[in-house]
């Protein structure tokens, strides 16, 4: 008689194994391999784009943690991110885990500006982004949105960042970081 091993769910309620990644250019980046718990130990840190092997989850949290609420408290940040998927379970019906994933497709900029001098003049010029950077970008602006969305709000850091995932997920412009990825390609698109 052979057991089956217990299948490995993110905060043993979300199964992340058969979430598909639809970006062709994201999907090397975005890891959703199950983890029981949100918690490396900065295993990665040493290793040149290990961070890309890294849960989504995790990279969520570790984003949480800049200064602010929960800065520097990854035990902090891990409650916000639980209670944030939590919500959009509950309000959705549907794997927060997925939700999430595409969510950060959604708000990944595929383009940004840069500054190129050329014979003393300098102007900007549009460049594309590394898969590994817009997956960063994404997560900071989901952040830095829920963030200030908590701020003098009778509504908590989870709620807010729960609504901000939602909303990316949908790419309604209600999102702070919609807003902010389609002002980035716009200067982008204005600079080619």
């Amino acid at each position: 008689m052979s057991r089956k091993p217990p299948e490995v769910k993110v905060f043993e309620k979300w199964a992340s194994e058969d979430i598909e990644v639809t970006d062709p250019g994201l999907e090397k980046y975005l890891s959703v391999k199950p983890i029981l718990y949100p918690h490396s130990g900065g295993r990665h840190e040493h290793k040149r784009f290990r961070k890309s092997s890294l849960n989504i989850v995790e990279r969520l949290v570790d984003n949480m943690m800049r200064p602010g609420r929960a800065g520097g408290k990854k035990a902090k940040a891990i409650g916000i991110v639980r209670n944030a998927l939590e919500i959009i379970n509950l309000k959705t019906g549907k794997n927060p885990v997925e939700i999430l994933v595409k969510a950060v497709e959604n708000t990944a900029p595929a383009e940004d500006v840069t500054r190129v001098a050329y014979g003393g003049i300098v102007y900007p010029i549009s460049v594309d982004i590394a898969p590994q950077r817009r997956i960063d970008i994404a997560l900071r602006f989901m952040t830095d949105g829920a963030r200030q969305a908590s701020y003098s709000n009778p509504k908590t850091i989870d709620e807010c960042l729960a609504e901000e995932i939602t909303y990316a997920a949908q790419r309604d412009n209600r999102s702070f970081a919609v807003r902010k990825r389609d002002e980035m390609e716009r200067v982008a698109l204005a600079s080619r």
